[in-house]
């Protein structure tokens, strides 16, 4: 299961580094178009990361769900309870990186969605300029 983690967390990187781009200064323009229009072809595919995501709560859950039971203190060993302890914080970094996988997609969206709003009304004022 570790690749799915690592295959997330190279998702995750990417889709920071593209949020990163799209905020570029204005002064960049020929540079900011290109990138904007390599993430708007990006982003359909890189919306498979949601169902990934989902699969992988799932399997954080079944985790929960199927850990050992110590109910008292003679019932796990040492060794047991550091493996669930382990097991445990795992969990919770993986939980993490899917929060923030998610929330850079739906980011990521919203900023390009703008940035072509922005783009189209630079488009129509340069047109009114040149029609005056």
């Amino acid at each position: 299961m570790a690749l799915e983690w690592v295959i997330l967390s190279y998702v995750t990187a990417a889709e920071a580094t593209m949020v990163l781009l799209l905020t570029l200064p204005p002064g960049l323009n020929p540079l900011r178009k290109g990138v904007i229009s390599v993430i708007r072809n990006l982003l359909r595919p890189f919306l498979s990361v949601l169902p990934f995501c989902l699969f992988l709560v799932l399997d954080i859950y079944w985790k929960y769900e199927t850990r050992p039971r110590c109910n008292s203190p003679d019932s796990c060993s040492p060794t047991e309870l550091v493996r669930h302890q382990k097991s445990l914080l795992k969990s919770q970094r993986n939980a993490l990186l899917i929060a923030a996988a998610v929330m850079l997609y739906w980011l990521l969206f919203a900023v390009t969605r703008l940035a072509v709003e922005e783009e189209q009304l630079n488009e129509r004022v340069q047109r009114l300029k040149n029609s005056d």
